[in-house]
């Protein structure tokens, strides 16, 4: 899952939201030096990470990609996860995504001082182009896929991977639809609201 499906599962406290978006840029034990409940998001975004990766319905959902892609297949899909999360988003909240995306930005300008640097240089333009709100569109999508092409080594072309979401998209949608209630079921129970 990308930044709006572990900011979403992670929303019913601000700390965790904010462990849960800096938490790659986290490694091993480091996590520890940060507060409690900023390490607690951290250790449940690797635990989502965890569960999505091997799960089968995510493996069936990969595999329109991996000949093609490769290991960045399990990056296309967690993107691709998140535009059925977002362009599906009434399903799942009450709160619109346009609000849902304003106080995810509002937490992390209140935390920004806690964030590893990375993470300060990435918000102000996630802010400004309000992914979150933009994964429901496929533009939001290419979009994202051409800034993160530019990041990669050895790239194998994920930019052009939109056209394989648009020939698998109805199979890819329900594979999400199948998965995500387990998602959050398994969150719920690890991680309940405190």
């Amino acid at each position: 899952m990308n930044h709006l499906a572990h900011l979403y599962l992670s929303q019913h406290a601000e700390k965790m939201m904010v462990g849960n978006f800096i938490a790659d840029g986290v490694k091993g034990n480091k996590y520890l030096a940060f507060e409690a409940e900023i390490s607690r998001g951290i250790i449940m975004h690797r635990a989502i990470d965890t569960f999505t990766d091997s799960h089968v319905i995510v493996s069936h959902s990969k595999r329109f990609f991996r000949e093609k892609y490769g290991l960045y297949s399990a990056v296309l899909i967690d993107l691709f996860y998140d535009h059925f999360l977002a362009k599906n988003w009434k399903q799942f909240s009450n709160m619109p995504l346009l609000f849902f995306a304003e106080h995810a930005y509002n937490v992390f300008e209140k935390y920004f001082d806690q964030m590893p640097l990375r993470y300060q240089h990435m918000f102000p333009y996630m802010q400004k182009e309000n992914w979150l709100l933009n994964y429901a569109h496929l533009e939001g999508i290419q979009r994202s896929l051409t800034g993160m092409s530019q990041r990669i080594k050895n790239n194998p072309g994920i930019e052009h991977s939109v056209s394989e979401l648009r020939a698998h998209y109805d199979e890819l949608e329900h594979d999400f639809n199948q998965f995500f209630p387990e998602l959050q079921q398994e969150m719920v129970s690890h991680f309940p609201a405190q």
